[in-house]
């Protein structure tokens, strides 16, 4: 039990060197603009949502159906990030709170579980940057059967009858 003191004692000592007040003050700046990314990527699903909503009401289209399908997982990711984003700040803020209060061990704890919580929210947001990605290929893929062998411009490929 002596050693288990000791490895304790040393991890507080530690922490006590090596966070100050001003550590988990850091990451308000990034948090607030992830947030603020988070919460302009939503308005963005938002509007497009209605935007397609609309097109399947006037014309049954097969593409549309598979956006929304799409966007239905991008707005749940969304959320997700979201939620992870607004607990680090929260985790962070009391992690502060625990420094201020000359609670060491406990502002560190909750700084870590504060950049813990941003990690999953940027796991979260790289997954919903894939399924973007998804959606824009089945768009272009949509376009592309529409034009048949034409380009971009509606002309035909070299060699192409």
């Amino acid at each position: 039990t002596g050693r288990k003191n000791a490895r304790d004692n040393r991890f507080h000592d530690m922490a006590t060197l090596v966070m100050t007040l001003t550590t988990p003050a850091l990451l308000f700046p990034a948090i607030s603009l992830l947030l603020l990314a988070y919460t302009n990527r939503f308005l963005v699903l938002s509007q497009i949502i209605r935007k397609l909503a609309d097109e399947e009401k006037t014309h049954h289209q097969e593409v549309a159906t598979r956006q929304i399908e799409l966007l239905h997982k991008r707005v749940v990711l969304t959320k997700y990030m979201q939620v992870a984003g607004v607990l680090s700040f929260l985790l962070c803020t009391l992690s502060m709170f625990g420094l201020y209060l000359h609670l060491e061990l406990a502002g560190v704890v909750l700084f870590g579980a504060s950049l813990i919580s941003l990690s999953l929210s940027l796991i979260f947001s790289l997954w919903e940057v894939l399924i973007s990605t998804n959606a824009l290929n089945v768009q272009v893929a949509a376009l592309g059967q529409k034009g048949g062998n034409e380009d971009g411009a509606g002309r035909k490929p070299p060699g192409a009858v």
